[in-house]
């Protein structure tokens, strides 16, 4: 339902930056994605905060998002696997398009 999945991470701290970015697959699951996340608190470790969905811009769809990452330089192969962003096909994660490759 998804094929690309970002969360960013501070690299000092290794927690999340308290964002992430997601592309579905289909616009159909957008109403149901949105009204479980938007509002969410039910945190397995106890937090105050409130998830809010919004939708990203400049980039919008998969193409963008890859397009977007694929140069970055948080997909230097000296970055933790964890740290990056992730691409799947069928539900299972494929590796990420190499800078310059279309994918």
């Amino acid at each position: 339902q998804y094929d690309f999945v970002y969360l960013p991470i501070d690299f000092r701290t290794h927690a999340s930056l308290g964002y992430a970015f997601i592309n579905l697959d289909s616009p159909s699951i957008v109403p149901r994605f949105w009204s479980t996340f938007d509002g969410y608190t039910n945190w397995a470790l106890p937090s105050r905060k409130e998830c809010f969905v919004s939708w990203c811009g400049p980039h919008q769809g998969y193409e963008a998002h890859v397009q977007r990452y694929r140069s970055s330089p948080v997909m230097h192969p000296v970055v933790p696997d964890e740290y990056k962003p992730v691409i799947f096909k069928n539900g299972v994660r494929v590796e990420f398009p190499l800078p310059g490759k279309k994918p």
